[in-house]
């Protein structure tokens, strides 16, 4: 009998432990997006915020840092924000593109938007940031990765290396594009 447990609790120690942050299927980061995110998307190399800097112009910048408070409205897509938010100069801010499971409206907006921006700068690499520490920045680079985009660079200290490049951030408003009706 006492055997008996003992296995049974040493099958409990060794069984993989399924890390619920993650979604199992997709592979995204669902949950605690803040946090150290110690390797790059499968697919997407890193870039530092040196060499952010050193592209200038010949990249497209894209943040996903989440909206918090803000509300987006269903019918026209644009945003109401909390408070006014900042981002690195030239960047399109994608507000919740970088949830593990975004909202369909919001995933389109991005999907739609990045190939947009990409198209009028088809040899530009895609640079997705969000803050230090933050997985939002990493599913997004994922997501354009499995869209097909192989110019994907994801710039994990963000916003926060930036600024800590010494460079400055300016005022940002959520990426506006036409509304399609479906």
């Amino acid at each position: 009998m006492v055997s008996g447990r003992l296995l049974a609790l040493a099958a409990l120690v060794v069984a993989p432990v399924q890390d619920t942050a993650f979604d199992p299927v997709s592979g995204y980061r669902i949950a605690a997006y803040r946090g150290v995110v110690p390797d790059p998307p499968p697919g997407v190399p890193q870039i530092n915020a040196a060499a952010v800097a050193a592209l200038g112009d010949r990249a497209v910048l894209i943040d996903v840092v989440p909206a918090e408070g803000a509300v987006r409205d269903t019918a026209t897509g644009m945003w109401r924000l909390a408070r006014p938010a900042v981002s690195i100069p030239r960047a399109h801010w994608f507000p919740e593109a970088g949830r593990g499971v975004p909202d369909p409206a919001i995933a389109r907006w991005f999907l739609d938007g990045v190939r947009t921006l990409a198209a009028a700068q088809p040899r530009a690499p895609i640079v997705v940031f969000c803050l230090a520490d933050c997985w939002m920045s990493w599913n997004a680079a994922l997501r354009l990765r499995r869209a097909g985009y192989t110019q994907v660079r994801w710039f994990a200290e963000g916003s926060d290396g930036w600024r800590d490049l010494g460079r400055g951030l300016v005022p940002v408003a959520p990426y506006r594009a036409t509304v399609r009706r479906r």
